[in-house]
């Protein structure tokens, strides 16, 4: 980190504006973008039941609260957290209850509430932003439960992530912000000098207007005064999130994967996190759940600067893939011993990593994560480690007051947003039409009319039903395709009211994708500042799982 002393403080009038925005809910299900296992999951099908621990409701976190077994070094963690944050804070005004968190880490009645993701370049898309409230507001809920403990909300960063093609890009106003950029090895670890393109074009495609300022002097300070993206990522998350009490933990760290090398050697060697969460795995497939992530015989990664490279087991040594490096048993043993920090979990062990290092009852993931992490319990169980209550994170859809005034005046409620544009059309069409465009009456007369044909071909010649029939369904095909034919001409009639329902759904489903999975959070933090984020945090209920249309 270069030039602390110099950097402005990125608060920067961000209670100026009120807002206050109405919030409906929606079952996920009725969304048609979650999958049938997320479905099943927060209607607790008993096909699934084996493979988590307790159910994400009040009553499961009493349970796992009782019985928690917490094996964190509450001392290392503090420390290193501490350590992480030693010049974030000198450039923060509101880190009081960020510090306090970090403090209460120590204490024995003290837990966190988890959620992780990539080091997306400014923020990324939406969801980035969804999963840190969500981890926010549980925390808060969970005090409110139960007063007598405390609740951290924590975001994991996936700083040994070496897939940089995943994080250099994002999605703001319909323009891609790119960092054109040859990286290797743990993004946490590259240097953000080069980004000053991206951030020209980032700052540009925010505009002069609002909050813009604002938001490009907190990006400014986070891309140019860091030299690791990690803790430019810190910066940035503490100063949209910090006043929350959110604490950000980089476990690229040596003391953290001390605490983790006993595990490290084990699976290793032995290699079973690829026995169990392959056995699970079976049985999930049985169950009809699509397997998100398959485990390897060996489920680490060599970790130095600008390398981040496979390990595998060929000819009784253990070979770093793409390098000269490898080992033999004892002299791997001997490396983790000394050298934890080059030992880097995958996907499959980096939940079990995270749950080492932490007091943690809850992980918040989108849906994809909350089905992976259904193939570790077995792992979880055989290295005597608790397993959290998986949260599914919130999901929302923000709707400005331009759009907001379309959608009312074509008389859309919340859910019809979700249905196909064509959908939402012929809805409307047969609404508010003045003619009768469906034709399920004459239908009925039309089969009741066939019934009486049927019979009396039927009494000439009983062979004739299957010809009856025939003709029936060739009707009704006829029928259907001459009411689909009276709807498309009404739609005609009707032309310029019905274009409004695509530009609706370009707005607020940009791609023909959910909006918080494409679309960067920053012209929203321009329009409305932080007040942005206090409505998120005020409309969110982690536990209700729905999702969340907020309407300005």
């Amino acid at each position: 980190m270069t030039g602390v002393s110099s950097v402005l403080n990125p608060k920067l009038n961000i209670r100026n504006a009120k807002l206050n925005m109405d919030a409906s809910c929606i079952n996920y299900k009725d969304t048609g973008y979650f999958s049938q296992t997320i479905v099943d999951y927060l209607e607790d099908a008993p096909k699934l039941r084996p493979f988590y621990g307790l159910r994400p409701d009040m009553d499961g976190f009493a349970a796992l609260l009782k019985d928690k077994k917490t094996i964190t070094d509450r001392e290392v963690l503090v420390k290193v957290l501490q350590s992480q944050y030693s010049g974030i804070l000198q450039l923060a005004t509101y880190n009081s209850l960020l510090n306090n968190n970090i403090s209460l880490l120590s204490s024995d009645n003290t837990y966190t509430v988890t959620t992780g993701h990539q080091l997306n370049i400014f923020a990324g898309p939406l969801y980035f932003i969804y999963k840190i409230v969500t981890a926010i507001k549980l925390s808060r809920q969970l005090k409110e439960t139960f007063p007598d403990k405390n609740f951290v909300p924590v975001y994991w960063m996936a700083s040994e992530d070496h897939d940089f093609a995943e994080i250099n890009y994002t999605n703001i106003g319909g323009k891609k912000v790119h960092w054109w950029y040859e990286a290797s090895g743990a993004t946490g670890r590259i240097n953000p000098d080069t980004m000053r393109q991206a951030l020209n074009q980032y700052k540009g495609a925010l505009g002069i207007d609002g909050h813009a300022a604002e938001l490009g002097e907190i990006v400014e300070t986070a891309y140019t005064k860091f030299d690791k993206l990690a803790d430019a990522t810190r910066y940035l998350v503490n100063a949209l999130f910090g006043q929350y009490g959110l604490v950000v933990i980089d476990a690229d760290d040596h003391a953290f994967k001390k605490q983790f090398a006993p595990i490290i050697e084990q699976d290793i060697i032995a290699q079973n996190s690829f026995k169990h969460i392959s056995a699970t795995n079976e049985e999930l497939e049985k169950a009809g759940v699509h397997i998100q992530v398959n485990p390897r015989e060996i489920n680490f990664f060599y970790l130095l600067d600008g390398l981040r490279e496979r390990i595998v087991f060929e000819n009784e040594r253990y070979q770093v893939l793409n390098s000269e490096i490898s080992f033999s048993e004892a002299e791997l043993k001997q490396e983790i011993a000394r050298y934890p920090e080059r030992f880097s979990p995958n996907v499959v062990m980096r939940p079990l990593y995270q749950e080492v290092i932490l007091p943690n009852i809850a992980y918040i993931g989108g849906g994809a994560e909350v089905v992976y992490w259904l193939e570790l319990k077995s792992n979880f169980e055989h290295y005597k480690v608790d397993f959290p209550i998986l949260i599914l994170r919130n999901s929302g859809l923000v709707i400005g007051k331009e759009v907001a005034a379309k959608i009312a005046k074509m008389e859309l409620q919340p859910a019809d947003l979700f249905k196909s544009t064509d959908n939402i059309k012929n809805d409307w069409i047969k609404k508010h039409s003045q003619h009768t465009l469906d034709l399920a009456e004459e239908w009925r007369e039309l089969s009741a009319i066939f019934e009486r044909i049927k019979l009396r071909a039927y009494k000439i010649d009983s062979t004739l039903a299957p010809s009856a029939d025939a003709v029936q369904a060739r009707l009704k095909h006829a029928i259907d395709n001459l009411e689909k034919k009276l709807v498309k001409a009404e739609k005609k009639n009707h032309q310029t009211r019905l274009e409004q329902v695509e530009h609706i759904k370009a707005a607020i489903f940009p791609k023909d994708s959910l909006q918080e999975r494409t679309e960067n959070f920053g012209l929203f933090y321009v329009k409305w500042g932080h007040p942005f984020i206090d409505e998120l945090v005020k409309n969110f209920e982690p536990l209700e799982f729905k999702f969340t249309v907020l309407t300005e």
